[in-house]
């Protein structure tokens, strides 16, 4: 990777059909230096009548995590405490998690006292988190090291220098149904998955990170669809970069949407030689495989889209309402 490599990143949201509120968030800062992290993060609320404010909460947890991922980033500057990678390893495996959590489950509490609802400010607090209930997908990059973190369902996904798609926080049994792991969990942050990633050579490092809510990939009939999608999507980028692909990210999650019935987010960085301006490489760069599955004989425009009442079109599930696991 030459000296002039540099992270070029987008972060896109797109309402579920038939949803009268959009209950996922996103957040990509930085870039990338000892100085300025790289930080990606999405939060998926997990919606229904029985969590009334998970838009809230996901706001609190993407929030959240951008301030602690700065916290992180500074523990490798020079003569900080965490500047040893193993005294590191154990803050992100353990402390992180646990001061994300309480931190959130505290900002929460505030808003709720600050907010009642008809239960009153004296609501039991276990009651209380429930209806602020979220996932949350983050990861940080620094020269060095790359890390990430999962609480519930969503998608971390990575395309190395080899152009091989991998998924580190995958969980080693797949969670049943609508069943997930979720922020407002009294001791959460033993279900926080970690993935720990030292990065001696840059030349070997992540080309692209892709967060993303289980809106995207379960608008696809398998793992191997959303696999596909992710080579596409760098195949696209390797030769257009983000200013090629901006203004269909958005049409893309829309489609996703109509199959899932789900809010769908995605924040992503690529790591991109830079010669010269990016506006240049796109208009001269061939046109690219499209991320969204074959290219089909003619690409069909996105069918009307249902009014907030309409409900879920026929054919998709609704994957609105989720349940936190215990």
């Amino acid at each position: 990777m030459s000296p002039l490599a540099d992270w070029e990143t987008l972060c896109e949201s797109v309402q579920g059909l038939g949803k009268k509120l959009n209950q996922d968030r996103g957040r990509v800062r930085g870039t990338g230096s000892a100085e300025d992290p790289l930080i990606l993060t999405v939060a998926d609320g997990h919606g229904s009548a029985s969590y009334p404010r998970s838009d809230v909460g996901a706001h609190f947890a993407a929030a959240l995590f951008v301030d602690k991922g700065r916290e992180f980033g500074s523990c490798l500057g020079p003569g900080s405490p965490g500047g040893r990678l193993s005294r590191l390893h154990d803050y992100a495996r353990y402390e992180l998690p646990e001061r994300l959590v309480r931190d959130w489950q505290t900002r929460v509490w505030e808003h709720w006292h600050r907010q009642p609802g008809p239960e009153g400010a004296d609501a039991p607090r276990e009651d209380v988190l429930r209806l602020y209930g979220s996932t949350l997908v983050g990861a940080v990059v620094v020269p060095g090291l790359f890390v990430a973190w999962q609480l519930g369902d969503g998608e971390l996904t990575v395309v190395d220098e080899g152009g091989r798609v991998r998924l580190p926080l995958a969980p080693e049994r797949a969670e049943l149904g609508d069943e997930t792991a979720s922020l407002c969990l009294p001791e959460a942050w033993r279900l926080v998955r970690v993935h720990w990633e030292p990065l001696p050579d840059p030349e070997r490092g992540p080309r692209l990170l892709a967060l993303s809510t289980d809106g995207l990939s379960k608008s696809f009939a398998s793992d191997a669809g959303f696999t596909a999608f992710t080579a596409g999507l760098y195949e696209r980028l390797a030769g257009r970069g983000v200013p090629g692909i901006a203004e269909d990210v958005p049409r893309w999650l829309a489609e996703a949407s109509r199959h899932s019935g789900d809010d769908t987010t995605l924040a992503l960085a690529h790591r991109a030689e830079r010669d010269d301006d990016p506006r240049a490489a796109w208009a001269s760069a061939p046109e690219a495989a499209r991320p969204w599955g074959p290219e089909p004989a003619a690409e069909p425009e996105p069918g009307p889209v249902a009014e907030p009442d309409a409900g879920v079109p026929d054919g998709t599930t609704n994957d609105d309402e989720e349940t936190e696991r215990r």
